[in-house]
């Protein structure tokens, strides 16, 4: 189960690589492209860590 949506280059390009020259239905292309969009509705992106800091911050106010 992936926890984010990043990925390192090098992933993506063996990725990539695997799935090349492989045929399919316009069909089939379009059933993969909805679940694939649903799917990644569900997957967050990685937090950075600015982000982390800026929402530690907001909290901290509230707390006082």
């Amino acid at each position: 189960m992936r926890l984010y949506r990043n990925m390192n280059d090098a992933t993506k390009q063996r990725i990539s690589q695997r799935l090349k020259g492989r045929s399919m239905t316009d069909s089939h292309k379009q059933a993969i492209s909805d679940s694939m969009k649903a799917y990644w509705k569900t997957i967050p992106y990685k937090p950075t860590d600015e982000n982390y800091e800026s929402k530690n911050d907001a909290s901290n106010e509230t707390s006082m």
